[in-house]
């Protein structure tokens, strides 16, 4: 039996929210390698599980990765053309900054080297980035708008995701992956115009639940849009809240219910 599946049994990720004892969920980097990098493969096909149950697949398009914690110039990703609802940790890849698959078997999108790539040679703090093409999220990005403070939940993105305003086609030539993560800047997220929505965090959990919770202020706003005008949440207020909802502990233990069930439906993931 592993180091990871007797921590988990011993404590369990209930017991670690309620506990306070967060080490396991942030990778503590005393932590060996190898466990962390199990923990964070688990948590990445975990991620892809929810994605495929909440419907944000679109074909081969998507794609979820997470920082190496030894090889830091690597990072794991889906294989293409396996859908969210079947992958397996087996199946992940690992893929350096050249584009090599150094492990796994399976095709490397194109798309996904190009985005995320330059996310993780960038922005050197995050771990982990997700983009998809999710029906309300790609609605959204046709307007060419950031969202709007009109939800407490929309709250955790105000002054905090960017727009890129431009749309040049599929993601594949470097400079557009340079323009891409130019216009995610410092924040949590970025709205593609025209295609869809990217988030990132220092933990898959994080990235993931942002990811899922912006999609549903996407929803929120184009159906208030639709009634009506929404009241927007004033500025100062909007600042507070984002510093209760909006945080990196916040987007981590936002994540835990849903890693929980999805563990227990489809545990067939970890083989």
């Amino acid at each position: 039996m592993s180091t990871v599946e007797t921590t988990r049994k011993k404590t369990g990720i209930d017991a670690a929210v309620m506990n306070g004892d967060i080490n396991m969920l942030l990778g503590d980097p005393l932590l060996p390698p190898t466990q962390v990098r199990e923990e964070r493969k688990r948590k990445l096909t975990a991620a892809f599980r929810l994605f495929g149950k909440f419907g944000y697949d679109e074909g081969i398009a998507g794609h979820i990765t997470v920082r190496d914690p030894e090889f830091e110039d690597h990072f794991w990703v889906n294989p293409m053309g396996v859908a969210f609802q079947k992958m397996r940790m087996s199946q992940l890849l690992l893929v350096n900054h050249k584009g090599e698959v150094v492990e796994g078997d399976g095709y490397l999108n194109g798309a996904a080297f190009t985005i995320h790539s330059h996310i993780h040679r960038t922005r050197p703090e995050i771990v982990a980035a997700a983009h998809a093409h999710s029906l309300f999220g790609k609605s959204w990005s046709t307007l060419g708008r950031l969202l709007d403070p009109i939800t407490q939940d929309a709250c955790a993105f105000f002054d905090d995701h960017g727009l890129l305003d431009t749309f040049s086609g599929v993601v594949l030539e470097m400079g557009e992956g340079a323009a891409l993560a130019q216009a995610l800047s410092h924040y949590k997220a970025l709205i593609l115009q025209n295609h869809g929505l990217l988030t990132v965090g220092k933990t898959v959990d994080e990235a993931a639940w942002w990811y899922i919770t912006m999609e549903r202020s996407c929803q929120a706003q184009l159906m208030a849009e639709a009634a009506g005008k929404p009241v927007l949440i004033e500025p100062e207020v909007a600042i507070r809240t984002r510093a209760v909802v909006g945080t990196e502990l916040a987007g981590l233990f936002s994540f835990q219910p849903l890693y929980s069930v999805i563990c227990e439906e489809q545990p067939d993931m970890f083989d």
